[in-house]
């Protein structure tokens, strides 16, 4: 069982965030799940490049981490959908201001990744 000073032992709660929004596709979920459930498509379209496989792995972590809620409603053809529980909001409320910093450096970043991209 993990303790809490296992998850805070370097001084802030980083490590514990990290560990749940770990994986490239984490952050964006709970990002755009933040404006009210989404069905699986809906997801798809929003987040480009990110395979079948790999989103529902995510969608399946993060459910099992308790930030989003998932409703299955047993109809045919099947409707499901994805929202967001009140620790996920609270998650994805502290994702805004990264959100904010990349759109502020947008194009910083851009020259920085365009020159890394060109490395050997």
């Amino acid at each position: 069982m993990t303790t809490i000073s296992e998850i805070c032992g370097t001084g802030c709660g980083l490590n514990a965030t990290l560990r749940i929004i770990s994986g490239k596709w984490k952050p964006l979920v709970l990002f755009f799940l933040r404006d009210g459930p989404k069905r699986y498509g809906e997801l798809k379209r929003l987040i480009p490049g990110v395979s079948d496989k790999v989103l529902i792995q995510q969608l399946k972590d993060l459910e099992g981490d308790q930030v989003l809620a998932r409703t299955d409603y047993k109809e045919v053809p099947p409707r499901v959908d994805y929202t967001l529980t009140p620790l996920g909001r609270s998650l994805a409320e502290a994702i805004v201001p990264l959100c904010a910093w990349g759109t502020e450096h947008a194009a910083e970043m851009a020259s920085i990744f365009a020159k890394r991209d060109t490395l050997p």
